[in-house]
């Protein structure tokens, strides 16, 4: 069996949430949003072994949160001062063969179907980057391009961990807005696989009352 693992990335701070409350700290349906992501994880396989990346900073209130609320098991690694650093110290935990799925904290409504569905392209093809079409009109520079052309990207993004790993041996680069960034950098393929629009990152206060409409949706469960 392939070892499966998801890294969780967590390192948001409130500001464009205007909270008191780092955002994937937050209240949704009942829990914090952090720990319905960490759900949906398990809910898909319940193999999958989660690492869970935070600020040192944010350890004692989470903890507090996990005696407050049932949470999945979990393995708890310091963020680093950029997301790039993060997830390197989220792969520096892994010593296995196998897959990781790496996944925004704050994108509690990923489905378990994209969950697996990128674990098993990136075990055929080696990555796996889930995307959806843009609704929207597109302009770069002023200039129009064709929006049929264009892919929002979003995670998880899935990875062999030896791939991913040799991936991020380079020095950091500000050009590295995600993972797939540091992937294609080092010379591998991208592969895009289907998202859904409901795979929202909480981000701003508009974004909550869009949570809480997915949430009365019959596909989510209110936990």
């Amino acid at each position: 069996m392939i070892k499966k693992y998801a890294i969780i990335v967590a390192g948001g701070s409130g500001s464009r949430m205007k909270s008191d409350i780092p955002k994937q700290f937050i209240e949704v349906g009942g829990l914090p949003i952090l720990m319905h992501t960490l759900k949906r994880f398990k809910e898909a396989d319940s193999e999958i072994e989660i690492i869970l990346v935070l600020p040192e900073s944010q350890f004692e209130y989470w903890k507090k949160l996990c005696q407050k609320y049932k949470t999945v098991p979990h393995q708890l690694v310091a963020g680093g001062k950029t997301r790039f650093q993060s997830g390197l110290n989220g792969l520096k935990v892994i010593d296995n063969e196998g897959l990781v799925a790496i996944h925004d904290g704050v994108r509690p409504f990923v489905s378990t179907e994209i969950i697996n569905e990128s674990f098993k392209i990136a075990s055929e093809k080696g990555t796996a980057v889930v995307s959806v079409p843009s609704k929207d009109s597109v302009r770069v520079n002023g200039q129009a391009i064709d929006r049929s052309t264009v892919r929002l990207i979003q995670t998880p993004q899935t990875f062999q961990i030896s791939l991913i790993k040799k991936a991020f041996e380079t020095e950091e680069l500000s050009t590295f807005t995600d993972d797939a960034s540091v992937a294609e950098y080092a010379g591998f393929a991208i592969n895009l696989i289907e998202g859904n629009y409901e795979n929202i990152k909480i981000t701003t206060p508009e974004d909550l009352l869009w949570a809480e409409v997915l949430l009365s949706e019959s596909g989510f469960t209110r936990f």
